[in-house]
């Protein structure tokens, strides 16, 4: 017990003549210490940080395994001997004990820092882009961390950031013959996998404030396939732009703001649209309910949508509406009631730097050109320019229902409405 004491003396004595830069005075208590009790790890460590200092890497690296194997679970030690090791040059023992700091503790940060610039260093970028994203997920806030270390998690950044460019361009080149050869469904879906998997866009999900169908494909904008009659309604899209415009010439009162939320409603993202015209809509139908005097002055719009396979819901479907978005307007990403429609755009005027989002996919409105998606995936439109853009929107089916899926969902809610609590089932 008396020489464990001393030597725990010899080692405050050493680390006190440290600090006050009396290095000689140091190593002669560590040289007592290491006499004392050469297997004792804290010793050996200690005299291997004065041959650092000193710039020994020999001894350093010797003191350092030495302290090693009286302590092999311990990662410190092993990460001053690759200090040693690598102020020896000797990049092979540097790599093996940072490896073996690894073994130990995978999440060691330093560690996986360390690993990431031997790879580096030594010319191999796959490796090194791997250990570097180790160290982006394993690093704290900035913060937190001295400013040589914000440096390197920079770099770090960088380097990822940078070899993912690589690997993207490699993948993409390697992809070039059979993309080429793949129709346009195909494409779309599969650059989105790839796409996610490079970490360029998200894969959204359906979010219904309502009814939620289970097992319907989340598809963001749907296959025109599934939509047959499409062509025939944007043949009709003159007239029913003409009519819309003989409509607004007339100031139409059924023009009315699209957002209209109940007083009281606390602050959100509709409240700088909440009743006013930046966002308006002249109803053809609303829930189920036509609309007669502006369907009696819309014939050919009307015919339009009796042409469709509508998805016929007393009370709650189908709905049709012009759609005005002024100049310099946005409407908030949000996300619709049910999945088990399709909402269709059918573009009337479309000025320049106008948009529509839905989850990771962008389009242009083009007039006179209908699309079909799915409105219970997050979606925003805009419209940055100086003039009135309008579109026909109403709602189908979603195509991936059954006719007999279809017919059980109308009685649904007709069964629901009958029980008086029709509101807990909102579509």
């Amino acid at each position: 017990m008396a020489s464990e004491a001393r030597v725990e003396d010899m080692v405050r004595a050493a680390m006190a003549a440290r600090q006050r830069g009396e290095s000689a005075a140091e190593l002669q208590f560590l040289e007592e210490a290491v006499r004392l009790a050469p297997e004792n790890p804290l010793v050996r460590n200690a005299r291997g940080m004065r041959a650092l200092a000193d710039r020994a890497f020999s001894l350093a690296a010797a003191n350092f395994e030495a302290a090693h194997k009286a302590d092999p679970r311990e990662p410190a030690l092993l990460m001053n001997l690759a200090t040693a090791h690598r102020g020896q040059a000797d990049a092979k023992a540097e790599l093996a004990a940072l490896e073996a700091v690894e073994q130990l503790e995978r999440t060691h940060f330093t560690a996986q820092l360390r690993l990431a610039e031997w790879h580096e260093r030594h010319g191999d970028p796959v490796v090194a882009a791997e250990y570097w994203r180790h160290v982006v997920a394993l690093a704290p806030a900035d913060d937190e961390l001295p400013p040589a270390l914000v440096e390197r998690l920079a770099h770090a950044r960088h380097y990822v950031m940078a070899a993912n460019a690589d690997f993207a361009t490699a993948l993409r080149a390697g992809l070039a013959d059979g993309r080429a050869a793949a129709g346009a469904p195909a494409l779309r879906r599969f650059d989105a996998c790839v796409a996610h998997m490079l970490g360029e866009r998200r894969i959204f999900q359906n979010e219904c404030s309502g009814l939620h169908y289970p097992f319907l494909p989340a598809d963001e904008f749907f296959e025109r396939r599934h939509f047959p009659w499409m062509e025939a309604v944007e043949a009709r899209t003159d007239a029913i732009r003409a009519e819309f415009l003989a409509l607004q010439a007339d100031g139409a009162e059924a023009i009315r703001p699209y957002v209209r939320q109940e007083k009281g409603t606390p602050q959100n993202k509709w409240t700088a649209l909440d009743n006013r015209m930046d966002w308006g809509a002249c109803f053809l139908w609303e829930y189920g309910v036509p609309n007669a005097p502006v369907l009696e002055r819309c014939p050919e719009t009307a015919k339009a949508l009796a042409s469709l396979p509508r998805n016929n819901i007393p009370g709650r479907a189908p709905t049709a509406f012009f759609s005005l978005l002024k100049p310099h307007t946005r409407i908030p990403p949000h996300t619709g009631v049910t999945n088990t429609r399709a909402i269709i755009h059918l573009p009337l005027i479309v000025p320049p730097n106008c948009g529509f989002r839905v989850g990771g996919e962008t389009r242009q409105w083009k007039p006179g050109e209908a699309f079909a998606f799915d409105d219970t995936i997050e979606h925003e439109a805009w419209n940055d320019s100086d003039e009135l853009r309008v579109v026909l929107i109403f709602d189908v089916w979603n195509p991936h229902l059954s006719a007999e899926e279809q017919a059980l969902l109308v009685q649904f809610f007709g069964s629901a409405d009958a029980t008086g609590h029709n509101a807990a089932v909102r579509r």
